[in-house]
């Protein structure tokens, strides 16, 4: 009964510490990309669609990329 007890810890606090290391770094890549490309892009036409294409991809990418990773 420990044993499962402490491979269920085990399997929970690797799940939160992957989760939390995984939103950190995508969070600042995320900003350190949207402030880059905020820069460059003019009118905001441009800027809408760009957003709906890069939201696009990123809902079909992330689910694939991690799949791939095994996260």
């Amino acid at each position: 009964m420990a044993k499962l007890f402490g491979e269920l810890l085990f399997e929970l606090l690797g799940a939160l510490v992957r989760g939390a290391v995984r939103s950190f770094l995508e969070q600042t890549i995320i900003v350190k990309f949207g402030t880059w490309l905020d820069t460059r892009v003019q009118g905001r036409t441009v800027r809408i669609v760009l957003g709906l294409l890069l939201g696009v991809g990123a809902y079909f990418l992330i689910p694939i990329a991690l799949g791939l990773l095994s996260l």
